[in-house]
C-alpha cells in the first residue's frame, strides 16, 4: 500500500492550477545549480532532498505533516544554507508551506473542508494573544529582531495544533503520521547512539560539517557532563545540539511508544515496538537527563495505573534488563551516582537550578500579573530564564499567563479522557499514546524549559503539535460508523 498513491496526479495538478508552483521548481533548480558551483555536490544533494520535501509539501498535507515531525526530531536546527539578516530555518519553512496549504484547500473547497477549531481553538488563540501582550509590554512596545523572529517561530509553533487537527481527518491519515512521529525519533535516537559509539574527533567532525546549515562549528559541539572530553562521560545529543531538549523529545516519542505496544491493536508489528522503545529508552538514558527519565516514568506509570496493568511487569523487567546492560557498559556507577547528586542537590547542575528558581521567583513576586516578556529581565540584579516551564512561563507572562497554560493543559486531558471511553481500541491506542507523550512532557516541564521556549521552537511544535494529533484522534469517525459509511458507498 502506497503512502501517496495519488502524489503525481496531484502535483500536475498543482501545477496547472498555479504558475507559481513551477516558477518555484525553476527558481530551485536554478538555485540548486549554483549550490553545486558555490558549495560542492554533497550540499547541492541536500538542496535537492530539499527541494523535493518542498515540492511534496505543496501538494499534500500529509507530506507536509511528516516534514514537520521529521525535522523536530532530527534535524531541527538546520537552516537554509546562506546567510541572510533574519535566516529561517527548515521548520519554519515546512511550518508555514503546510499552513498555507491547509487554509488555501478550505478557501477553495469549504464545501469540502470544513474548518476544525475544536474546544481548545479559542483558548488556544487566548494563549497566544496573552504571549503577545507580555512580549509588547516587557519590551515597552520595541522588542530587538532576535526577539521577534524568535517569537515568530514560537507563534508557528503553537498554531501547529490547528494545522494537526485541520489535516487529520482519516484514520489513514493518523496511522501515517503517527508511525512518522516513532519511526523518525527512532531514527533520531540511533544516530544520537552511532555518534556516542564513534571516537570523539570523529563524531565532532560530523557534526561540524553541519555548520554550513546552521548548526554550531566551535564551542561545546559535543557535550560532556561537567568534566570535559576525556575525563567526563559523553551525552547523547544526535542532532539536536543540546542533551536536555533532545532528552525531553526522547521522553516525549518513548511514552508515546510504549503506549503503542502494549495496545490491543498496535501500530506497528510488536517486534518492530519492542525495538523502537529499546532503542529511544537507550538514547534517553545516555543523555544522563534525570528530568527525562522521570518524565518517562511518570508516563509509564500513567498508562499502567489507567489502562495497561501489564505495563507494571514489564517495567520491573525493563529495568533488572536496563540496570544489566548498564552493569556490563560499565556505566551503572556513574548514572546511579548522577542520579543520588541530583536527588541530594549536591552537582552543580542542581545548584545552577537552585539559583534559577531563587531568581524566577524574585522575578515573579516583582512581575506577578503579565510577567516581563520574553526579552532580558528589566532589573540589573535578576536574570531571565529559569529551567521549568511551569516557573518560565510564570516569569515571561506571569501567574496570568501560567494560569490560562496550565488550564488548556487540564482542558485537554479532560476533553480527551472523556471521550477516551466511548473510542474503539484502535483509536484508544492513539489517544493514550498521545496522553502518555504530553504526561512526559508536563513531567519534564518541572525540571526544564524547553517545552515554553521561544529559541527551542522544535520542542513548542513538537507539545502542541502532539495536543493537536490527540485532539484529532477525538475527532475522528468511529470505527464501525466509519465501515457503515463505506457500505453506503
Amino acid at each position: 500500500m502506497h503512502a501517496f498513491p495519488h502524489a503525481p496526479s496531484r502535483l500536475r495538478d498543482a501545477a496547472a492550477r498555479s504558475p507559481s508552483l513551477i516558477a518555484a521548481i525553476a527558481l530551485g533548480v536554478g538555485g540548486l545549480v549554483g549550490t553545486a558551483a558555490a558549495f560542492g555536490p554533497i550540499y547541492a544533494l541536500a538542496g535537492l532532498l530539499a527541494l523535493l520535501a518542498g515540492v511534496a509539501i505543496l501538494v499534500s498535507t500529509e507530506a507536509g505533516m511528516i516534514s514537520v515531525f521529521a525535522i523536530i526530531t532530527l534535524l531541527p536546527f538546520g537552516t537554509l544554507p546562506f546567510k541572510a539578516i533574519i535566516t529561517p530555518n527548515f521548520l519554519e519553512l515546512a511550518l508555514v508551506g503546510l499552513s498555507v496549504v491547509w487554509v488555501l484547500r478550505l478557501l477553495a473547497r469549504s464545501d469540502a473542508y470544513g474548518l476544525r477549531v475544536t474546544p481548545l481553538g479559542l483558548p488556544i488563540l487566548g494563549f497566544v494573544g496573552l504571549t503577545l501582550f507580555s512580549l509588547v509590554l516587557g519590551a515597552r512596545g520595541m522588542p530587538d529582531s532576535l526577539t521577534l523572529h524568535n517569537y515568530a517561530k514560537f507563534v508557528l509553533s503553537v498554531l501547529l495544533y490547528f494545522s494537526v487537527v485541520n489535516c487529520i481527518l482519516t484514520r489513514a491519515q493518523a496511522r501515517m503520521i503517527i508511525r512518522a512521529l516513532i519511526l523518525s525519533g527512532a531514527l533520531a535516537a540511533l544516530i544520537a547512539l552511532l555518534l556516542v559509539a564513534l571516537p570523539d574527533r570523529l563524531a565532532l567532525s560530523i557534526l561540524v560539517t553541519l555548520g554550513r546549515i546552521g548548526y554550531p562549528t566551535t564551542g561545546r559541539v559535543l557535550r560532556y557532563i561537567e568534566d570535559g572530553p576525556g575525563t567526563g562521560l559523553e551525552r547523547a545529543i544526535g542532532l539536536s545540539v543540546d542533551p536536555n531538549s533532545f532528552a525531553g523529545m526522547l521522553a516525549l516519542v518513548t511514552a508515546f511508544a510504549l503506549a503503542l505496544l502494549f495496545a490491543r491493536r498496535p501500530l506497528l508489528p510488536r517486534g518492530i515496538l519492542i525495538s523502537v522503545v529499546a532503542i529511544l529508552t537507550l538514547a534517553l538514558m545516555l543523555t544522563f537527563s534525570r528530568g527525562a527519565l522521570l518524565g518517562l516514568i511518570a508516563a509509564a506509570i500513567y498508562l499502567a495505573a489507567l489502562r495497561y496493568r501489564r505495563l507494571w511487569w514489564a517495567m520491573l523487567g525493563a529495568g533488572l534488563l536496563g540496570g544489566g546492560m548498564l552493569v556490563a557498559l560499565g556505566l551503572a556507577n556513574d548514572i546511579i551516582l548522577r542520579l543520588f547528586a541530583g536527588v541530594q542537590l549536591q552537582d552543580q547542575a542542581q545548584q545552577m537550578r537552585l539559583a534559577e528558581y531563587q531568581n524566577a521567583i524574585a522575578i515573579i513576586t516583582r512581575y506577578p500579573v503579565f510577567g516581563i516578556g520574553f526579552g532580558l529581565a528589566p532589573d540589573i540584579d535578576l536574570t531571565a530564564g529559569v529551567s521549568s516551564i511551569y516557573l518560565a512561563i510564570a516569569q515571561r507572562m506571569g501567574l496570568v499567563g501560567l494560569t490560562a497554560f496550565v488550564g488548556l493543559a487540564a482542558a485537554w486531558f479532560f476533553i480527551t479522557l472523556r471521550a477516551l471511553r466511548q473510542m474503539d481500541e484502535e483509536r484508544a491506542g492513539w489517544l493514550l499514546g498521545a496522553q502518555a507523550g504530553l504526561v512526559a512532557a508536563l513531567v519534564v516541564g518541572v525540571a526544564d524549559h524547553y517545552f515554553f521556549n521561544i529559541e527551542f521552537g522544535h520542542m513548542v511544535a513538537l507539545f502542541w503539535g502532539t495536543a493537536g494529533l490527540g485532539m484529532a484522534i477525538v475527532t475522528l469517525p468511529d470505527e464501525v460508523t466509519s465501515s457503515h459509511a463505506r457500505n453506503r458507498v
